[in-house]
Order: structure tokens, then sequence, then C-alpha cells
């Protein structure tokens, strides 16, 4: 069992950064893969970014490619978000979400066996 815990969200201007943070408890961090998701108002849940196990490889939606990175520390059990360069369309509540098993699709939620509470990002214009 694992248990995801986000913090770092807030209201910001666009143009602006954010960092958010992943807490999860366990000892196996390190084999799960990790990644952001985000739920605007009406909208499904979209991928935004993964970091493998391992490796670390990373992926992104095309949205925040270039403007996001996903890091993670293994020894904090931790994985962050850091978000530049922010626009009013990120406006969301974003889930980080853990993978065991190395699916080979980091990009469908299906994929992920725990989700966090989500914590809301609001950029203003």
């Amino acid at each position: 069992q694992v248990q995801l815990v986000e913090s770092g969200g807030g209201l910001v201007q666009a143009g602006g950064s954010l960092r958010l943070s992943c807490a999860a408890s366990g000892r196996t961090f390190g084999t799960y893969a990790m990644s952001w998701f985000r739920q605007a108002p009406g909208k499904e849940r979209e991928f935004v970014a993964a970091i493998s196990s391992g490796a670390g490889i990373t992926y992104y939606a095309d949205s925040v490619k270039g403007r996001f990175t996903i890091s993670r520390d293994n020894a904090k059990n931790t994985v962050f978000l850091q978000m530049n360069s922010l626009k009013p369309e990120d406006t969301a509540v974003y889930y980080c979400a853990a993978a065991g098993g190395k699916p080979w699709n980091l990009r469908d939620l299906g994929n992920y066996d725990y989700w966090g509470q989500g914590t809301q990002v609001t950029v203003s214009s």
C-alpha cells in the first residue's frame, strides 16, 4: 500500500512558477513509476508528466514540454513537478500517481495503482 500526499499548489499569475511535491509512504518508492495528471473543471483527467523507476526516464505532454520538469528523490520518497511560464490553461487540480509493475504506457491513467488527493493550481491572467 502506498499513500501519496501532494502539496505546493496555489494561486499564481500567468508567467509565474510553482513547484509541486508528492510525498509517498512505504519502503518501495523507488520501484514505482511516478506521474502527474491534472483535471480542469468539466474536463477529463489528463496526463502531464511521468518519470520511470530505475533510470528515471521522463515523459511530458506536448502542452507542458519545455515549461514543466518532473524529478524524483528516492531517498526522500518524493516526486516533484517544477512548473514555469504558467498559463491560465494550466489551471486544474493536479494529482500525483504511482504505477508498479513497469507499465509500458505511462500516459494511460488506467495503469496507475495509487493516487493522491490532489492540489489546486490556479493561474490568473
